[in-house]
């Protein structure tokens, strides 16, 4: 079972370094590339007011966020969210910096930059030629983002898992059901070629054998011409060969 995180956050600004805070946070969990449904989302009390430019782009105002916790109060149920798993982020080094900047205040250990996949580096090596944003790479892979009206955390966490098994190139991804997977599953699209497995033993019958003469019965009610006695010739027919 491969489980990772994907993960998104919005903040006061661009740089922790210069007083800006983190003010949510969204994860979704994601077991073989599949959203099991389980999330992890808080808004967070920065402790300062927030710029109307960084307002414009969230949504989240100084006012919404006065009665929202502060990290302080969320960051152990966050640390257990994420374990130690894998971490799936759209420019990682962004939101590591502002998460490892409320840690540090905390006097709690780093989120270490090696387990976490960047899907902005996977995109530009897939699409040099760009652009690379959460929106665009929506646009190319046919990913619904219109109620993405305003950034948001657990929203972009949601399109970003997407866009994550398109860039891997495992929309079909293994629910660990066997090879055979018809023409446009992805073994066809590795190369593979599935065939049909015979079955040990034919599946026992459905019907018992006072139900199929019940049937037979109510079908003789039904006069000569009745259309289910064709089948029930055909079906004889069958059991006789």
């Amino acid at each position: 079972m491969l489980r990772e995180i994907v993960l998104d956050t919005e903040t006061t600004g661009l740089d922790p370094r210069k007083g800006d805070r983190l003010i949510e946070i969204g994860c979704i969990e994601i077991v073989n590339r599949i959203p099991t449904g389980r999330e992890f989302h808080k808004f967070i009390n920065p402790e300062r007011s927030v710029p109307a430019e960084a307002e414009a782009v969230h949504g989240l105002s100084t006012q919404f966020l006065l009665d929202k916790p502060l990290f302080a109060e969320v960051a152990s149920d966050f640390l257990d969210f994420i374990a130690g798993d894998t971490l799936v982020i759209h420019n990682s080094t962004f939101d590591v910096g502002f998460l490892n900047a409320e840690l540090e205040r905390l006097k709690l250990g780093p989120i270490a930059m090696s387990r976490v996949v960047d899907t902005l580096q996977l995109a530009r090596r897939k699409h040099p030629a760009g652009p690379n944003s959460l929106d665009a790479l929506c646009k190319r892979y046919g990913i619904d983002n219109s109620k993405r009206i305003k950034h948001g955390a657990l929203m972009d966490s949601l399109l970003l898992a997407d866009v994550y098994v398109e860039l891997l190139g495992e929309r079909q991804a293994s629910l660990g059901l066997g090879a055979n997977r018809g023409s446009g599953g992805r073994d066809a699209r590795l190369g593979g070629t599935a065939k049909p497995v015979a079955r040990p033993a034919p599946l026992a019958p459905r019907l018992s054998a006072a139900e199929i003469e019940a049937h037979r019965a109510f079908v003789e009610t039904l006069g000569e011409h009745a259309l289910w006695k064709r089948y029930l010739v055909s079906e004889e027919t069958d059991n006789a060969a």
